[in-house]
């Protein structure tokens, strides 16, 4: 896997401050993407070990409420092979720092039944996210006004709740 970027310290992409991993790789190719370069596969550099120990690093501030990984398309089959470990590693070290996930893929209809983005791990994947911003982006429906998503059709997911209740329990920032 690919990555196109890594922001530290960053105030856009979940609530507090976290440090945000842009995967490369997306199927979706959303009209009006802002971050269209990132949908070749090949972009950007390789996510070494190196880099996730970076990530890790910076991870230990107390500052630092978690981790949020965008694209790209962190749940794009590829990705997810080279995610997953490394989540598993982020709550291990961080059990009280939250993982945010953004993806185009709807959480009820294309993570948790079968499409191209299920494989099997993908269950234990969100297992290990917090928050799940779903659905694709689109342009028509783009509002700047909204938490942590561009377009109205975006849901803030409570991931555990959800697969606790089986139904989607949304996260009270979906509101605005």
């Amino acid at each position: 896997m690919n990555f196109a970027t890594i922001k530290f310290n960053d105030i856009a992409n979940g609530t507090g401050v976290r440090t945000s991993l842009f995967v490369s790789g997306c199927t979706h190719k959303c009209k009006g993407c802002f971050n269209s370069e990132a949908w070749d596969f090949n972009y950007g550099e390789p996510f070494t070990k190196e880099i996730e120990d970076k990530i890790i690093k910076s991870l230990d501030s107390d500052f630092i409420d978690g981790l949020s990984l965008l694209g790209g398309e962190p749940f794009e089959p590829e990705n997810q092979k080279a995610l997953y470990p490394f989540l598993k590693r982020v709550k291990e070290i961080y059990p009280n720092k939250d993982i945010w996930c953004y993806t185009g893929y709807l959480f009820d209809k294309e993570l948790l039944n079968e499409s191209r983005a299920k494989t099997d791990i993908t269950l234990d994947m969100l297992s290990l996210i917090d928050v799940l911003v779903d659905g694709r982006f689109i342009e028509s429906q783009k509002n700047i006004s909204l938490n942590f998503r561009g377009s109205e059709n975006q849901r803030i997911i409570l991931v555990k709740q959800s697969l606790e209740k089986g139904e989607i329990v949304l996260h009270e920032l979906n509101n605005g």
